[in-house]
């Protein structure tokens, strides 16, 4: 089962042969190509194979069928969703961190491997700004990052019998906040929506408004999750405000920046985010700020003895725990004790490529979105509704004395116009009771010719739909 030497080089040639022609070609590809897939997934379902299949033969089936046939997401043309870059670096960081397959959820297992991962949370948690007793935790993604702050929280602020407590969240955040506190145990009742404003961020007086109810209803308020960049129109939170109302109000404040967190590396980003660092805890995602693949999630928090207590846990079998303060258990501060080593997808690329190179690129994201939506206000029929704060913007396509649901089908046949040409692949979303078209400018492979093609396609879309 173990392959010689020169069939472990065969393999990872060929592949790589494979790999370097895609990356290469991903410019030229569609953004997005699903044609035909429901087909296609139902041709490959097969039972366990018994017997050994050609590489040749698997690697023709990924790269000739199966990889065509999805979204482009790691190409220039992807301005959906939030992108995921996919450096390379990464994908070599992958190669030797399973290949040497050492584990990292204890420290005695691997010790320097374990401080490289902990460099990199140490990192983190410098970006945020947060003090020397804080602690980052690198886990899968935004989702499972807001789940292990709602957890640490309720930990922290609430008793055993824990239902009475309450979280807040604006009625734009993202919807892994509600899957945490289910999760978490909450009904969902103990989840309170607050408004928003005209700039889709949450209203603080509304805020104020619930947290009074509940305390006088005899319930226990005891976190407020705020924005640093929102799924549907980018928009961020007044986090100093927050900060000073959760300060207020004794309550935990996360701030979900798994989108827009890694700004803090420019000057408007930090501009835009002032207060960020009051946080009790920060979710933050690599895999979009940082261009990494996906699979690459973070989680902050100012107290790092906070995730110990709520995750700390041992048993005879293990390890004896570190006693010196500054050597790290991952199994000890997260939910998982079997994890890969994910230090490496994020040290490597960080170490080789310097962090200047990142900001040069996230200020080059801020600028494309803003000349996105001048050209934007500049076209006749377009209706630019949330302003890029960071990268991400929201728009519409206005007729008139259309409105309602008649407006919103129009704009959801002029996305498909759009999308049509496969030149750039959008999304759309509703915010406000209204359906809106959003543009996200999030890869580093994304740069002005194709931000240029995406306007020239938005207008002949325009076009289509009010001709002359």
């Amino acid at each position: 089962m173990e392959p010689a030497g020169p069939e472990m080089r065969r393999l990872v040639e060929l592949a790589v042969d494979r790999i370097v022609a895609h990356i290469e070609s991903l410019p030229s590809q569609p953004s997005a190509d699903v044609e035909g897939g429901v087909e296609l997934a139902r041709s490959l379902s097969e039972p366990l194979p018994e017997t050994p299949t050609p590489y040749a033969q698997l690697l023709d089936l990924l790269f000739e069928r199966a990889v065509p046939k999805s979204f482009n997401t790691a190409g220039p043309g992807y301005l959906a969703y939030i992108p995921g870059g996919g450096l390379f670096h990464t994908a070599v960081a992958d190669l030797i961190a399973d290949s040497v397959n050492r584990y990292v959820g204890v420290w005695a297992a691997a010790p320097a491997l374990v401080q490289l991962e902990a460099n990199v949370g140490r990192w983190f948690c410098d970006v945020v700004g947060y003090p020397a007793g804080a602690l980052g935790l690198l886990i899968s993604g935004g989702s499972l990052a807001n789940f292990t702050a709602v957890v640490t929280a309720r930990r922290e602020r609430l008793p055993e019998d824990f239902l009475r407590g309450v979280l807040y969240a604006s009625d734009q955040v993202h919807h892994s906040v509600q899957k945490a506190a289910m999760l978490a145990g909450f009904p969902s009742q103990n989840v309170r929506a607050v408004a928003s404003d005209a700039r889709f961020r949450l209203d603080l007086e509304a805020l104020r408004s619930a947290i009074a109810a509940d305390r006088a209803a005899g319930r226990t308020p005891f976190l407020v999750v705020g924005n640093a960049g929102t799924t549907n129109t980018g928009a961020v939170d007044d986090l100093a405000a927050l900060a000073d109302l959760a300060g207020a109000e004794r309550l935990w404040l996360h701030v979900d920046a798994a989108y827009g967190g890694f700004f803090l590396l420019t000057e408007r980003g930090r501009r835009i985010m002032r207060g960020i660092d009051r946080a009790d805890s920060v979710s933050l995602d690599p895999h979009k700020g940082l261009f990494l693949p996906y699979g690459t999630g973070a989680l902050v928090v100012r107290d790092g003895g906070a995730l110990r207590r709520a995750h700390g846990m041992h048993a005879d079998y293990l390890p004896a725990l570190p006693q010196e303060s500054d050597l790290i258990d991952f199994s000890e501060v997260s939910p998982e004790l079997s994890r890969p080593f994910r230090g490496l997808r994020v040290w490597l690329p960080l170490k080789m490529l310097g962090l200047t190179a990142f900001r040069r690129a996230l200020d080059e994201k801020l600028d494309l979105a803003a000349w996105a939506a001048d050209e934007l206000r500049k076209t006749p029929g377009i209706e630019v509704v949330a302003e890029p704060e960071l990268s991400l913007l929201a728009f519409r396509l206005r007729r008139p004395g259309l409105d309602g649901p008649g407006l919103d089908a129009l704009n959801r046949r002029f996305l498909e116009r759009v999308n049509a040409r496969r030149r750039v692949y959008l999304t759309g979303t509703v915010a406000h009771g209204r359906f809106l078209c959003r543009i996200c400018v999030l890869s580093f492979r994304t740069h002005l010719d194709r931000m240029r093609a995406a306007v020239e396609d938005i207008r002949a879309a325009v076009a289509e739909e009010n001709p002359r």
